[in-house]
């Protein structure tokens, strides 16, 4: 009989405590003995639960809802932060750091906000509240699917309707920010990267390290977005450690991921034969679709951990068998 734990409410009492093995008959005290011990376990344990909880499903309607949300949100956030940087500095790092997103279509998202905003003055109030309602539609869905995921948060605490109609936003705000922030980090390492240091008698270019040190900059960003997303979208009590686990988890899978994508794109796909001047919007969307599975499983990993935990609490307060 299949068992999924993850449809548990998040109450001791209804926990299962049969799925824990038990390793020669010793008990575990924490969830992190439990995975060190048993990886493979708590691995298909993860699989199942993200397959009962129809995840290739959830990050279906994630990635759609992203795809009509992306150019909206990037739109708005260049008219704003043009007023104080300037505009191909912004292009230039959005192209960058968008290349992490959609790997090889960049440059046409990126050749189609720059149109936009060459006409930004025909922007009227109601376009840009249409924009602005477009552009939280995903971060809206991904709270959703969240939910369904940690459906035993949902059962202990609920989150008011209104923390969630205001959470969309407040990403948008925080998302500017960090695109703010990402354009003044570049121009600065960039900067650095034409420079050399004298040593020894020799000339080191800093052109290799300013490279480094802005994929580790993209790196660092994206394990933040991502704690921050596991750390808030879900509903009840997070733990930090928790989403950083969760966050280190997407990102090294979205990296292995995104640089298989960049080498099918280069050298095997054939797409543009099959869908033709769809191209581009069919890989984008599959591209979204691969990065939120894995940011739904990186959930889903963090969903079980919390379970394992609660299911030791009730072994533990069990009375021992002689």
């Amino acid at each position: 009989m299949h068992i999924c734990c993850a449809v548990l409410p998040f109450d001791d009492r209804s926990i299962s405590v049969g799925e824990l093995p038990h390793s020669s008959g010793r008990n575990f005290q924490t969830p992190r003995a439990y995975v060190v011990t048993h990886p493979g376990a708590f691995t298909l344990r993860v699989l199942r639960a993200f397959r009962a909880n129809q995840g290739l499903l959830l990050a279906g309607a994630v990635a759609y809802y992203t795809l009509l949300s992306i150019v909206p949100l990037l739109v708005l956030m260049l008219i704003a932060l043009s007023q104080i940087i300037d505009e191909r500095a912004l292009l230039s790092t959005s192209e960058k750091y968008l290349e992490w997103l959609i790997p090889g279509q960049s440059a046409s998202v990126i050749a189609e906000l720059a149109h936009f905003l060459d006409h930004r003055a025909a922007i009227g109030w109601v376009l840009l509240i249409t924009m602005l309602f477009f552009s939280s539609l995903a971060f809206t869905v991904l709270e959703s699917a969240m939910s369904v995921i940690f459906r035993h948060r949902i059962a202990h605490r609920r989150r008011h309707f209104l923390v969630s109609a205001v959470i969309p936003y407040c990403y948008i705000l925080i998302l500017g920010l960090c695109l703010l922030s990402m354009t003044l980090v570049s121009g600065l390492i960039q900067a650095m990267g034409a420079e050399s240091i004298d040593f020894l008698g020799r000339n080191w270019s800093l052109r290799g390290v300013s490279g480094a040190l802005l994929y580790l900059c993209g790196v660092a960003g994206e394990v933040l977005v991502l704690t921050s997303i596991y750390l808030v979208m879900p509903g009840g009590r997070s733990s930090w450690r928790h989403a950083l686990v969760g966050g280190i988890t997407a990102t090294v899978l979205w990296e292995i991921t995104r640089h298989v994508l960049v080498w099918y794109f280069r050298t095997l796909s054939q797409a543009s034969v099959v869908y033709g001047s769809l191209t581009t919007s069919i890989v984008v969307l599959l591209t979204l679709e691969i990065m939120a599975t894995l940011l739904l499983f990186g959930a889903q990993v963090i969903a079980e951990y919390e379970l394992i935990g609660a299911e030791i609490r009730v072994m533990a307060q069990q009375p021992s068998r002689t």
